[in-house]
């Protein structure tokens, strides 16, 4: 049994460069002369995300593996636009007993009702309740998952006594445009032009692909954050 506080998001194939952006922009006014290596960049994509021409962000793709536990994951699945997914699959193989907790600063109190509230961090026993209970329930289900595999239920209904803190892993396809509205709706960020209130660990995971975006693309990502984090 392993009980893990992190979540992993890792660009394992990307064909993503400011240059494409920019050539994509090019073919509409200069054709196959845009795909000059020489001509500048900066200032057109700058341009292509303060008036929101999207279209050429749309002509890279960034591929990333990401594990999480299944709650995590059926949030990020609800990003469709330009978003290809597979994820591992409890019909065809046996789950791994690896489940989610959340770490001891995590806040675990919700103040406010909808559309305006906070959270805050948890006293001691609610700490200890959740730490507790989840690591508790965790262990019992998965003990009543491996009992129905070895009565030979099939995996596909034995999957059903798990909770969704268990761990699941998927590839997740996008390009530019929808990983830039993915980042604006799963970030909190002081300088955003939209405010945003994401679970934490869905930010986790998207910080994680932020950062591998920043270093990909640097020119289309100091545009995104100083035009205010909104996708073109």
């Amino acid at each position: 049994m392993e009980f893990r506080s992190d979540v992993y998001a890792d660009c394992w194939k990307y064909s993503a460069r400011d240059f494409d952006v920019a050539a994509a922009a090019r073919v509409s006014t200069i054709g196959a002369d845009g795909l000059d290596l020489n001509l500048p960049t900066e200032g057109l994509i700058n341009f292509l995300m303060r008036d929101r021409h999207g279209s050429p962000f749309e002509h890279t793709s960034f591929t990333f593996y990401v594990e999480a536990p299944i709650f995590v994951a059926r949030e990020f699945m609800r990003h469709r636009a330009g978003w290809s997914y597979n994820e591992e699959s409890g019909r065809y193989k046996e789950l791994r007993p690896v489940f989610y907790v959340p770490a001891d600063g995590r806040p675990l109190r919700q103040i406010g009702k909808a559309g305006a509230y906070k959270f805050v961090a948890g006293d001691y026993k609610q700490k200890a309740a959740v730490s507790g209970d989840i690591r508790r329930i965790s262990a019992e289900s998965y003990t009543t998952y491996k009992r129905l595999l070895d009565l030979e239920v099939a995996r596909e209904v034995a999957r059903m006594v798990l909770p969704v803190n268990i761990f699941t892993s998927f590839y997740a396809t996008c390009n530019a445009r929808s990983l830039m509205h993915f980042l604006s709706l799963r970030t909190k960020r002081e300088n955003a032009a939209f405010p945003s209130f994401p679970q934490r660990e869905i930010e986790m995971v998207a910080e994680q692909m932020e950062a591998a975006f920043a270093s990909l693309m640097p020119q289309t990502y100091a545009a995104f954050e100083e035009h205010g984090r909104v996708a073109p």
